[in-house]
C-alpha cells in the first residue's frame, strides 16, 4: 500500500468512514469502521495527518488519535460542505474532509484539553440554567398579567409578583395562586443552583494567571475571562488583535466587489459566547461612563459625544477583544489608555 499522507475521518455514533489519500490528493483507501475498530486501525497506521469535522466528540477523538502519534486537525463543517461532490453520504463526507485538510490556506480548530472541556461544561450549564430561569419568569409574568398582576421585567422584580400572589387583596383564583407558587419555587431553586455555579466559576477563574490578567480590564469579569480561556484557541494563533476580533465576529461584514469596499453590520460569524459576553461587558462600561462621565479627551468620551450608545458598545467590545489579545500575547495586565488633549 502506498504511504498515506492524510486521512479524512467522518465521525458518527457507531459507523465511521475513513478516506486515505496521498499528498497529491489521490485516493489510497476507503474503509468503513465500527466504533471499537477506530483506534485499532489508527494504532497500526503509520503517522499521518488525521482530519475531522469540529463537531460533537471531535476533541475527544482528536486527543486519542494524537496519543497514537498522528497529527489531528479539526475543520469547521462550514468549510467542508462546499467540497462534497453531488450526493451526500459518509464516503463523500470523508473525502471532502481530506480534501479540505489538504488546502494550504485552510483554517483549523485547536483541539481542546479535558480541563478546557470541563470548564466549558460549567459555563454552558450556568448559561442553560439562566435561560431556564428567564423562561420561568417570563411565563409567570405572562400568566399573572392575564389576571391583572403586572411587574417590571428582570430577575430582581420577581419578588413583586410573589408579594402580589400572597396578597389576599388581589383575590386571585386559588388555582392561580398554587401554580404561581410552583413557579416561584422553581425560580428560587434555580437561583440557588446558579449562585453555586457562579461561585465555582469564580474559583476556577482564580486558579490561572490568564483569567486573573483578563479581569484587570474593565468590563471583563470571571465568567467572561473563563470563557475566553476556555473557548478561544491560543492567542499565538492570531497574528494581530484584529484577527482575534474577526474570529469573534466583532468586525463589519464585507460586501466588496470591483475594487469598491462596502462594509456592513457586525458579521456575527465567530464565537458567539465570547462575543456576547464582551458586548454585555462593553454595555456596562458605556452605561457607567454615561452616568459618571468618561475621562475628558478619552476615546470613549469622543465616541459617546457623536455616536449612539449601542454603536459605541460594539466598538468598545472590538477594542476589548484586541486588548485581550495584546495582554495575553505580551503577558501584561490591562493599561488604562492615556487621554489625548
Amino acid at each position: 500500500m502506498d504511504p498515506i499522507a492524510i486521512v479524512g475521518l467522518d465521525l458518527a455514533k457507531r459507523v465511521f468512514q475513513v478516506h486515505g489519500a496521498r499528498a497529491d490528493g489521490s485516493i489510497v483507501l476507503r474503509k468503513k469502521l465500527s466504533r471499537p475498530q477506530v483506534l485499532t486501525f489508527f494504532a497500526h497506521l503509520p503517522a499521518c495527518v488525521v482530519a475531522m469535522e469540529a463537531c460533537a466528540s471531535a476533541h475527544e477523538w482528536g486527543r486519542a488519535i494524537r496519543e497514537l502519534g498522528h497529527e489531528a486537525r479539526l475543520i469547521p463543517p462550514v468549510y467542508v460542505k462546499p467540497l462534497i461532490k453531488r450526493q451526500k453520504n459518509d464516503a463523500a463526507d470523508a473525502e471532502a474532509i481530506a480534501e479540505a485538510a489538504l488546502r494550504p490556506t485552510m483554517r483549523f480548530v485547536a483541539v481542546k484539553s479535558e480541563s478546557q472541556q470541563a470548564r466549558a461544561m460549567i459555563f454552558r450549564t450556568r448559561d442553560l440554567l439562566v435561560r431556564q430561569r428567564t423562561q420561568l419568569i417570563d411565563a409567570l409574568r405572562g400568566h399573572l398579567a392575564e389576571h391583572g398582576v403586572v411587574a417590571s421585567q428582570g430577575v430582581t422584580n420577581v419578588q413583586q409578583l410573589a408579594a402580589a400572589v400572597d396578597d389576599v387583596a388581589t383575590s386571585l383564583d386559588p388555582l392561580v395562586v398554587d401554580l404561581s407558587r410552583l413557579y416561584h419555587d422553581q425560580i428560587r431553586d434555580l437561583d440557588g443552583r446558579i449562585s453555586e455555579l457562579e461561585k465555582r466559576v469564580l474559583q476556577e477563574a482564580k486558579r490561572t494567571g490568564v483569567t486573573a490578567r483578563l479581569m484587570t480590564m474593565p468590563g471583563i469579569g470571571p465568567v467572561t475571562a473563563m470563557a475566553i480561556e476556555t473557548f478561544a484557541p491560543p492567542m499565538e494563533t492570531f497574528k494581530r488583535g484584529r484577527d482575534f476580533a474577526a474570529w469573534l465576529g466583532l468586525v463589519p461584514r464585507q460586501f466588496s466587489s470591483g475594487g469598491k469596499p462596502v462594509l456592513g453590520r457586525v458579521s456575527k460569524m465567530g464565537q458567539r459566547d465570547i462575543r456576547r459576553l464582551l458586548i454585555i461587558g462593553a454595555i456596562m462600561v458605556v452605561r457607567r461612563s454615561t452616568r459618571k462621565g468618561a475621562p475628558a479627551g478619552s476615546w470613549l468620551a469622543r465616541m459617546l459625544a457623536r455616536k449612539p450608545r449601542l454603536v459605541v458598545a460594539i466598538a468598545l467590545a472590538n477594542k476589548m477583544a484586541r486588548a485581550a489579545w495584546a495582554m495575553l500575547t505580551k503577558n501584561e495586565d490591562f493599561k488604562v489608555p492615556v487621554p489625548t488633549a
